[in-house]
C-alpha cells in the first residue's frame, strides 16, 4: 500500500514539526535576569541555644508553670471515671473540704470546665486556669 502525495508531505511536515517543538521549548533565551540582578539575600542568623544543661533540667511535658494557677484555684486531687463519659474531679475546696465535681459544676466560684487525663481546666469569669493532679501527703494518724 502506498502513501499518495498529499499523505507523504503531511508526515514529512509532521516529523519536521515534532523535531523542531523541542529545540523551540529548550532554547535559552537572552533576557533571563543574570546573577547580577537578583537583590542581595540577607544573611539569616539563627537565634543562641539554651546552654544543654538547661534544656536537659527543665520538665518534658511542662504546659503550665505552678505559679500561673491562683492560690484561691481549687486544688485537684485526683480524677475518677472514663474522660469525656462519666469523669469526676476530686477537690479540695479553699475551706479543706473534699469534693467531687463533674464537668459544669463549681466550687469556690471556679467552673469545672474539662477535664484530662493529669489535669482539669477551671473557668472564673474570663479567667481560666490549668489546674495539675497534686500530690497531697497522707492524712496524719
Amino acid at each position: 500500500m502506498a502513501l499518495s502525495r498529499t499523505e507523504m508531505r503531511l508526515m514529512i511536515a509532521a516529523g519536521l514539526v515534532s523535531a523542531l517543538v523541542p529545540v523551540i521549548a529548550l532554547y535559552p533565551y537572552g533576557h533571563a535576569p543574570g546573577p547580577e540582578a537578583r537583590p542581595a539575600a540577607a544573611t539569616l542568623v539563627p537565634p543562641p541555644l539554651p546552654a544543654p544543661a538547661r534544656v536537659f533540667d527543665r520538665p518534658l511535658f511542662a504546659a503550665a508553670e505552678a505559679s500561673a494557677v491562683p492560690a484561691d484555684a481549687p486544688v485537684l486531687t485526683g480524677i475518677a471515671g472514663r474522660l469525656n463519659r462519666d469523669a469526676v474531679a476530686l477537690v479540695r475546696a479553699a475551706d479543706g473540704s473534699a469534693r467531687t465535681l463533674a464537668v459544669g459544676e463549681s466550687v469556690d466560684g471556679w467552673r469545672l470546665e474539662s477535664l484530662a487525663i493529669d489535669a482539669a481546666f477551671f473557668t472564673r469569669g474570663r479567667e481560666r486556669v490549668r489546674v495539675a493532679i497534686q500530690d497531697e501527703p497522707p492524712p496524719a494518724q
